[in-house]
């Protein structure tokens, strides 16, 4: 029943952003203000990441539960509030709110399921977690245009109310943890530092190649902020006798290396999950529902993986062959992606797609599972929080790069097979709309589809360049046995299977 209510929550934090994707051009026809539609997305990105490794710690110093049913309550208080928007400008903070309670969600499920479950143990849960990622990525599309088409964009939102408060109830009713109260100062100066460096790193990936040019003094100026911020944040972090995110626990290379795979499995995940559809509804003609549903093969891949991995890793004990077997996945995946053109069959990109989800079921929880086998019970929060971190960090890099790549792709491909209207199609070729293909003269139509194709395989190229990286960190992982494994003693034969972690709750 606890997990049942864990993974409702983290159900909320995922969907959300997908059904609410879906809703953006009927909220925009209603609130105005297109020049600002990319901040709705922004805003929620950049609070979750700011507060991630906060809300960790605080579960470590005050308290799992009620630091959890606290972040659902605020994010379903934005859910509420962006529901009832008037003008795009209230939108955006109201989103920002919402991405506030959606940090905690996320690391309040991950830090949780590391209290309750030992890491040998949990690899059985492995496949639920998986699942709710996959009815996430398929189902909020759909949910979102059914919700939007026939109850108004406003419902994309309060669709979270019932399902924040069954969550709310359950938590409260079975979910017992041993309270905590620490007479620690909470690391203010930390963290605000650390707010200040993410959000720069996040603003920069966001707007260079697309706001402002990389080299402007807008982004310029990002980077040496946040090359700034968090130099003082370690400085601080060395001092203060309760850091929001204790260094030490980067001393550990099992979980320094981890974090590294995590920030390339975000890098390259949501690189592939941004173009693969792109691919799909302008070279292969899919609609924008169609292309949801054709993400299928790598989805289901990812989680009958994640789910046979997570029982042998039960059984057995071993994960480090998950792990380099997924960064080899993960990059034959994306090199095979890379090999699509125009006439690539549906059929062919399904299971090009199957191996890189399969690569994705590998390497998601067992990273995980992983960070959190490294630290101490103490730091369970801030660990799950920075290897979640890391991944969403990732994953903005992922999105920018690989985007600046694309465009650029397109733009010369565009270019050369139309040399007499390069500017004017340039131009066309970043807006990207698949839904104006029709439309085009058969000259121009050829050329933008090429376009898209030739961008989409620098992408997928240079995401399998990127991957090689994981493949190599993975090698030189160390088989530390997982707690809560057998207990053997010396003087005693046949010792029975005792659950360290459990005992001591």
């Amino acid at each position: 029943m606890v997990l049942f209510a864990l993974m409702i929550a983290m159900l909320l934090a995922m969907l959300d952003n997908m059904i609410v994707g879906t809703a953006m051009p009927t909220i925009v026809g209603e609130l105005g203000g297109l020049a600002h539609l990319s901040w709705v997305v922004t805003a929620y990105t950049l609070a979750t990441a700011a507060s991630t490794p906060i809300w960790g710690k605080l579960g470590d110093m005050y308290g799992r539960k009620g630091v959890f049913l606290t972040s659902i309550v605020i994010f379903l208080i934005g859910s509420a509030l962006s529901g009832m928007a008037q003008d795009m400008g209230q939108l955006i903070g109201f989103r920002a709110v919402q991405g506030l309670g959606a940090g905690g969600l996320m690391v309040g499920v991950m830090a949780i399921i590391g209290d309750l479950i030992p890491p040998r143990e949990r690899g059985k849960y492995q496949g639920m977690m998986a699942g709710v990622m996959a009815i996430a990525m398929i189902g909020g599309p759909l949910v979102g245009g059914t919700i939007t088409d026939h109850l108004g964009w406003r419902w994309s939102f309060y669709i979270n109310l019932p399902l924040g408060a069954i969550a709310l109830v359950m938590v409260t009713a079975v979910l017992h943890l041993p309270k905590k109260r620490s007479q620690t100062r909470i690391d203010y100066a930390g963290a605000a530092l650390l707010t200040i460096g993410i959000t720069s790193l996040v603003l920069l990936t966001t707007w260079g190649g697309t706001e402002y040019d990389w080299l402007s003094k807008q982004i310029v100026g990002l980077g040496v902020l946040a090359v700034v911020a968090l130099i003082a944040f370690v400085l601080v972090e060395r001092k203060v006798s309760e850091p929001v995110l204790p260094l030490r626990i980067f001393r550990n290379a099992n979980f320094s290396l981890v974090t590294v795979i995590g920030f390339l499995v975000g890098f390259v995940m949501f690189g592939s999950m941004t173009f693969l559809p792109l691919f799909q509804q302008t070279v292969q003609g899919a609609s924008a529902t169609n292309s949801g549903l054709l993400l299928l093969p790598m989805l289901l891949a990812m989680m009958a993986v994640s789910l046979i991995a997570g029982r042998i890793t039960t059984q057995s004990g071993k994960y480090k062959i998950f792990v380099t077997g997924g960064g080899f996945l993960i990059t034959a995946g994306m090199a095979l992606l890379s090999l699509m053109d125009v006439g690539t069959t549906r059929f062919t990109s399904g299971v090009y797609m199957a191996v890189l989800g399969a690569g994705m079921g590998f390497l998601m929880q067992t990273t995980m599972l992983i960070a959190q086998n490294s630290v101490e019970m103490k730091d369970m929060g801030v660990g799950s929080s920075s290897a979640t971190l890391f991944r969403t960090i990732g994953g903005s890099f992922g999105v920018a790069i690989l985007g600046a790549v694309f465009t650029n792709e397109v733009t010369r491909t565009m270019t050369e097979r139309l040399p007499g209207a390069a500017g004017k199609m340039a131009g066309a070729a970043q807006q990207m709309d698949p839904k104006k293909l029709p439309s085009l003269p058969p000259v121009v139509k050829d050329a933008y589809t090429h376009a898209v194709a030739s961008g989409a395989h620098q992408v997928f190229l240079w995401g399998a360049i990127i991957s090689v990286a994981g493949f190599v960190a993975a090698w030189f992982l160390k088989e530390v046995p997982l707690r809560g494994g057998p207990a053997k003693s010396a003087d005693a034969e046949g010792a029975t299977e005792k659950p360290v972690m459990v005992e001591a709750v």
